[in-house]
């Protein structure tokens, strides 16, 4: 059968929608303010070039200049604002106000607009001040979702777009719409046994734009497009510039003058919502996909049937059906990320392949990590594979599925013996510059003006505490399987031999996993878990008192980036399932509300945190919280040294101040300088 149809001249641009009110009166006006064009008017528009089917079909307001109209074709309903004898200026483009050379089919045109060479558009709401320019096709069909998971009257279930994140098979798969946060997808896509939840969130998501046909596409005030080719269902917020182009198909695109959206040349991108202040430009292609606030993606990066949180950069990689939490860096072409669950802070080095395609007879599993996920160069890992937070996975091709309980732990081969080797707590004692700069950078990076989620970013919270908890009776738990008295042994030794044992499988292979300075690491969680606790409780009232208030102290969950008590979160689910919380909007409210209480729960957790560590008096505790203070400031300054006094560091240099003029002298290092003052505070702070 054809898809081809001959339809008669006079229906082109209606039979757009059933429902007259779903074409609203544009730009807050009211119906006495349009009026139809006089006999002048319309012949001043003829004698400029311009056609119409209807010229009855034209309205406009007060002020419109018919002179500023040439060379046009008009067809069916359309209206226009006011067009006065000016031009627009954006950066270098000056372009007279009016419509030129254009062909619209049933659009509203916003006051003082600049429309140049559109080659086709129809269904369109363009607001006032804005360029478009050299554009081949803009146009909006009569079931256009504008990237929203629903389905339009008369449409079957099997096209509605899902977004097949955290595993290819598309068991974790959730439904995209305007304002969906990574907490949203990791609850739907985590819980997938409960299918109330399941079917609620499919509930909460079809209201968020009704069933009917005919919506109209917009384009927001003073937003500038040109030099683009297709431009398909998309709606478009104000103060966005999109330049060069391919195809924009099935797209809300957020923006305002607080936070301005840009897409540039090459970009193909299809079936997508893009969150306010987001940047996408060169040769980018992104299918499926959700682009949350703040987030950028550059230089030829594929991104498919992808999440990525707020504040996050991916470029020239290819990243697939994998939900990324906020402040996610990827940066190198070589670098592959799939069907994975990235939960904040994470960094992808060059050539690192995070899910192996494939490793078995069926498509691949999962690979979920915990905070500050950084896997190294050249690094390969198999589904499925989980890592605690800060986990640093060394340069190596890694041949079996991994498990790492250990938080802030380096992960490396040893090709000479034959061992996975694991260093726990590395980051304390080499790196500490990294772990302190990544916190204070993702926390300054923060550029969220909605903050619908209290998001953590200090590398010592609930998460990596209660980790630290965990690793340590594990650690015991090894130290008891090789000897007599494993716990007095990590008590006194710093590198006791020891290696996993059968109580926590670490590796899917039989070779050995050595675990390197196991005495050292156990007491140095000890020391950085009572020192969370009394800088937490440093400085106000404790709330053991308040313990019926307070609630459970744990375990807690990473939703998003948010950390909540888990049974805040059963609570959250429970009201969900029962209807109390009925829209995605009152499910993000219920997260500010979670995220008031979330200092208080701190603290009560803090207090059970030292509890568990009876015995040591408060003042012992204060004066080992200051020498950890201070151990964690030289940490930081040594680890940076190390750049200024390590010769190959230096060999590219003539001298030191050739070096400090490239790379900053070590004096004047800006974050060591802020470290400094936050050790004087927290110093003050404890000592209260």
């Amino acid at each position: 059968m054809s898809e081809i149809r001959l339809v008669p001249m006079e229906r082109l641009g209606f039979d757009f929608s059933e429902s007259k009110d779903l074409r609203e009166l544009p730009f807050n006006t009211k119906e006495a303010d349009w009026r139809y064009l006089d006999a002048e008017e319309i012949s001043t528009l003829q004698q400029g070039g311009s056609t119409a089917d209807n010229w009855a079909n034209i309205q406009v307001l007060e002020g419109f200049n018919p002179h500023l109209v040439a060379d046009c074709r008009f067809y069916g309903k359309v209206r226009i604002g006011r067009l006065s004898e000016s031009f627009i200026e954006y950066h270098d483009l000056r372009l007279p106000v009016g419509i030129y050379n254009s062909t619209v089919v049933s659009c509203d045109i916003g006051n003082d607009t600049a429309l140049h060479n559109v080659g086709y558009m129809s269904h369109v709401v363009v607001e006032e001040r804005c360029i478009l320019f050299n554009i081949n096709e803009l146009i909006t069909t009569d079931h256009a979702k504008f990237g929203n998971g629903v389905i339009i009257d008369g449409e079957d279930e099997d096209v509605r777009i899902w977004l097949e994140i955290a595993n290819e098979n598309g068991g974790r798969k959730v439904l995209p719409f305007d304002g969906l946060l990574p907490a949203d997808a990791w609850i739907w896509s985590k819980y997938r046994d409960d299918k109330e939840l399941m079917k609620r969130f499919v509930e909460l998501t079809g209201k968020v734009r009704d069933s009917r046909r005919g919506r109209y596409g917009r384009i927001g005030k003073e937003t500038v497009i040109k030099d683009c080719r297709v431009l398909k269902d998309v709606k478009i917020g104000e103060r966005a510039y999109l330049k060069g182009c391919n195809k924009l198909k099935n797209l809300t695109i957020n923006s305002d003058e607080a936070r301005p959206t840009q897409l540039g040349e090459g970009s193909e991108l299809v079936n997508g919502i893009i969150g306010y202040g987001c940047r996408v430009f060169y040769g980018v292609k992104a299918v499926r996909f959700i682009l949350n606030d703040h987030s950028n993606l550059k230089y030829g990066a594929r991104l498919i049937n992808s999440i990525l949180g707020s504040n996050s950069t991916i470029s020239c990689c290819e990243v697939l059906n994998s939900l990324i939490f906020g402040s996610h860096e990827q940066h190198h072409n070589s670098s592959f990320l799939c069907a994975s669950t990235m939960k904040g802070q994470t960094n992808m080095a060059s050539a690192a392949t995070v899910g192996s395609n494939h490793n078995s007879r069926s498509s691949d599993g999962e690979i979920v990590a915990d905070r500050g996920f950084w896997p190294g160069l050249s690094v390969s890992l198999k589904h499925n594979s989980r890592f605690a937070s800060f986990c640093l996975i060394a340069k190596g091709a890694y041949p079996a599925e991994l498990d790492i309980p250990l938080p802030f732990t380096l992960v490396s081969n040893s090709e000479s013996t034959g061992e996975l080797l694991l260093m726990p707590g590395y980051w304390f004692r080499y790196n500490m510059y990294a772990l302190t700069r990544n916190a204070a950078k993702t926390a300054a990076r923060d550029k969220r003006i909605e903050k619908h989620q209290a998001l953590e970013f200090d590398w010592l919270a609930p998460d990596t505490v209660d980790q630290m908890r965990a690793a340590r009776l594990i650690l015991e738990d090894w130290a008891d399987e090789m000897y007599p008295s494993g716990r007095s042994l990590l008590e006194t030794e710093e590198s006791p031999e020891l290696f996993a044992g059968e109580s926590y499988k670490v590796e899917a292979t039989r070779r050995p996993v050595r675990i390197l300075h196991a005495g050292r690491a156990w007491r140095d969680y000890g020391r950085m878990i009572r020192y969370y606790a009394v800088r937490t409780l440093a400085g106000g009232q404790q709330v053991s008192d308040s313990a019926g208030e307070v609630g459970e102290t744990g375990p807690w969950e990473n939703i998003g980036g948010q950390m909540i008590l888990r049974s805040d979160l059963e609570n959250l689910k429970g009201r969900i399932r029962t209807g109390e919380i009925d829209s995605w909007p009152d499910v993000h409210r219920a997260y500010r509300e979670i995220g008031s209480t979330y200092e208080l729960k701190k603290r009560a957790h803090a207090e059970m945190v030292l509890k568990e560590f009876s015995g040591r008096a408060a003042e012992v505790n204060k004066k080992e919280a200051l020498e950890t203070a201070s151990f964690i400031l030289e940490g930081i300054r040594n680890s940076r040294k190390k750049d200024y006094v390590n010769h190959f560091r230096n060999i590219t240099f003539e001298s030191d101040a050739e070096r400090d003029a490239v790379v900053g002298a070590f004096d004047e290092n800006k974050f060591i300088l802020e470290a400094e003052k936050e050790f004087e505070a927290v110093g003050k702070l404890i000592q209260v």
